[in-house]
């Protein structure tokens, strides 16, 4: 990132990063719905995430890519506000603690912030991201995210909202950590001077988020059974233990690479969006705020 003054306003962290959850999760929509699909433990009629999507299309118009829509665009708001405002905070003290005044990229610092960040992002997402995925489901129950919601307290109680938040944090801990440390890395590479370059910001977010998610598919296998419930069997899967036994039944250690492909497919262009349009926002308002002061 650049260390130009920014860093320390809360501000304008919070609206960078809300517009760029906003806009990633809008933006890459249809290919999250697919990979939710491709990963559901029941049969679906699809061979591959190009098949999944044209079907879907096919049979139920662009508009069926879009199912579920109005939970992420609610939820990754603030959720990426305190993602991306918290890590620039906690990476900044971490730096200046490790480093002294200096602020030279350290992994350590970039680990520890990684880790602040996801917790915060993960106590709103993951409630959303229930309600998203049960929406997302092939011939899901639900008519609209507001039955959903009633619905799913109504059938299994608030700790439904909140029965993958371990295994949530299990994912996206490793995989934050790789996303952020490779992100600074390539940063350091392709801009060593940390300017304002939006080509070099999407090239990095996408290596960073196409290797986090690479890695850990497995997990994310288990989190998308215990978020949607969908599987051969007729009990509720009750945490991540059970979620493996339940995962590695179906077909082996083959299962866990289940949308592997869409999630990559769906990763890279995504931290690529999420970076470039953070550091837009992030610098066209550091600019406007200097232009008023000036």
């Amino acid at each position: 990132m650049t260390h130009d003054g920014l860093d320390g306003d809360i501000g304008v962290h919070l609206v960078a990063g809300s517009a760029a959850g906003i806009g990633e999760h809008v933006v890459m929509y249809p290919i999250d719905i697919v990979k939710t699909r491709l990963q559901s433990l029941k049969n679906v009629p699809y061979k591959s995430t190009s098949d999944a999507l044209w079907t879907m299309v096919k049979e139920g118009g662009f508009k069926s890519t879009l199912r579920g829509l109005s939970v992420p665009l609610i939820g990754s708001g603030p959720a990426h506000a305190v993602y991306f405002s918290s890590y620039e905070l906690t990476k900044q003290a971490a730096t200046v603690h490790l480093n002294g005044h200096s602020k030279k990229n350290s992994r350590t610092a970039n680990t520890i912030a990684a880790c602040v960040a996801t917790i915060f992002h993960d106590v709103i997402m993951t409630p959303t991201d229930v309600i998203k995925q049960r929406m997302q489901m092939l011939q899901s129950e639900h008519t609209t995210c507001r039955a959903c919601v009633r619905d799913v307290y109504r059938k299994e109680g608030i700790r439904a909202f909140y029965r993958s938040f371990t295994t949530q944090l299990t994912i996206n801990i490793p995989f934050q950590v790789v996303h952020f440390v490779l992100y600074e890395e390539a940063e350091e590479i392709f801009n060593p001077g940390r300017e304002y370059n939006p080509a070099t910001h999407m090239l990095s977010g996408a290596i960073a988020g196409g290797m986090a998610a690479f890695v850990t598919n497995p997990l994310d296998v288990c989190k998308t059974l215990l978020n949607t419930q969908q599987h051969k069997g007729s009990v509720t899967v009750k945490g991540l233990p059970d979620a493996i036994r339940t995962v590695y039944a179906l077909n082996g250690w083959r299962t866990f690479g289940l949308g592997v492909g869409a999630r990559v497919l769906f990763q890279m262009p995504s931290t690529a969006i999420a970076w470039s349009v953070y550091e837009l926002f992030k610098r066209s308002i550091f600019q406007s705020s200097k232009n008023v002061d000036d």
